[in-house]
């Protein structure tokens, strides 16, 4: 790329950009947001998901940890490396959606 094209890039750029800055427009709700059918459901919808999501991480993950370590045994030395990394991983993923989970139910209780 040559240092027009970059020039060109970023002028065209800055210049859309400062174009959706003027264009912009506030928006102000009318009415009870807070019993709104969205506001409602929306939390509703997350409190759920996360609580499935913190039931459902730990059986996956033990499933995985438990056909990786199948894997494992048939595995020649390279392979047992990479099959152990995988082991890991599961068990590390495993900890962050549960943690993530657990996360977002606590944030969303507070707003119940």
């Amino acid at each position: 790329m040559t240092k027009r094209f970059i020039y060109r890039l970023t002028l065209n750029m800055s210049i859309l950009f400062s174009c959706l800055l003027i264009n912009s427009q506030s928006v102000y709700a009318s009415g009870d947001i807070k019993g709104s059918k969205l506001v409602t459901g929306t939390e509703k919808l997350i409190g759920d998901v996360t609580t499935w999501l913190m039931i459902l991480a730990p059986v996956v993950a033990g499933l995985l940890i438990i056909y990786f370590c199948i894997r494992r045994s048939a595995a020649d030395e390279m392979d047992t490396k990479k099959w152990n990394n995988r082991i890991i991983v599961a068990i590390v993923s495993c900890i962050g959606a549960v943690l993530g989970s657990a996360t977002l139910n606590v944030i969303i209780g507070y707003y119940k």
